[in-house]
């Protein structure tokens, strides 16, 4: 059995195939879905969107938040914006994650803070996505 995947943003259309499973972040963690899930409306947080194609490969994507839907064996993503894994450049990845640590430091004030924070949780989603090893078959 298969599994159809959409993933949109207000941008362009992100993913649109047929899938095995997916693992998703939601805002009370992660979940899997296989084929025949239970149907499932939920808010989808910052995180990982790992896609297990029909050939067993494995991929990532970034969700930068939004809203996902699963019914009838199709599953459809909307997000505020996402990255594929594969265009994400682990160097410079690493660098922004050395700047937002950087920021983070030396914030002061409640919106410095906040927003220091937000860019270092989304500079570590980009690096463990880049460095996401999937489970062997």
């Amino acid at each position: 059995m298969k599994l159809n995947l959409y993933v949109l943003t207000p941008k362009r259309i992100i993913w649109d195939c047929e899938v095995k499973e997916i693992i998703l972040s939601t805002n009370s963690g992660q979940i899997g879905v296989l084929p025949n899930h239970a149907p499932i409306n939920t808010a989808v947080d910052m995180g990982p969107l790992r896609i297990r194609l029909l050939n067993d490969q494995w991929l990532t994507a970034v969700l930068w938040s939004g809203f996902a839907r699963v019914v009838n064996n199709e599953i459809i993503i909307l997000g505020n914006d996402a990255e594929l894994g594969s265009d994400i450049d682990p160097e410079e990845a690493q660098e922004a994650l050395k700047i937002a640590e950087a920021n983070l430091s030396k914030a002061e004030g409640t919106k410095e803070l906040v927003e220091a924070k937000l860019a270092l949780r989304r500079a570590r989603i980009r690096i463990e996505a880049v460095n996401w090893i999937p489970p062997s078959n």
